[in-house]
């Protein structure tokens, strides 16, 4: 039994790690009923040249987070990003239907941040992010 907490304790300190060092973390939260929204696809790009080029995609842990969203070893260069959430795949999952398919969050990167975190809290027919912590 102590073995399992060991592990369970060296894992969630490695993902804690992970997570400070990677710069860049979303959180979705369904404001219909109060918990995190488990399985969302989260799409990264960066825009180049007025095109949006694909980066990285991830779906939100079962606290419906995704703390490293950004390439591991990869620094991230100043310049615009978005994040697009895929509400409507996770609402059709949900067997719910929304007004939004997806939701994309269009940010700047300054330089300025170490960390750079956007939260979306999320309901069938509306939705709020800001720049998070």
């Amino acid at each position: 039994m102590y073995k399992n907490l060991f592990a369970i304790a060296a894992l969630s300190a490695s993902s804690s790690l992970y997570a400070a060092t990677n710069p860049l973390s979303v959180h979705v939260l369904n404001q219909q009923n109060g918990l995190p929204a488990a399985d969302v696809t989260v799409v990264l790009e960066t825009q180049q040249k007025n095109q949006w080029i694909e980066i990285n995609q991830a779906k939100t842990d079962q606290n419906g987070r995704i703390t490293a969203l950004y390439p591991a070893q990869r620094q991230l260069k100043s310049g615009i990003y978005k994040v697009t959430f895929k509400t409507g795949d996770w609402y059709k999952a949900q067997q719910q239907s929304s007004f939004f398919p997806e939701i994309p969050v269009i940010f700047e990167v300054d330089g300025s941040l170490p960390h750079y975190h956007i939260p979306l809290l999320l309901s069938p027919y509306g939705y709020s992010t800001y720049r998070g912590s």
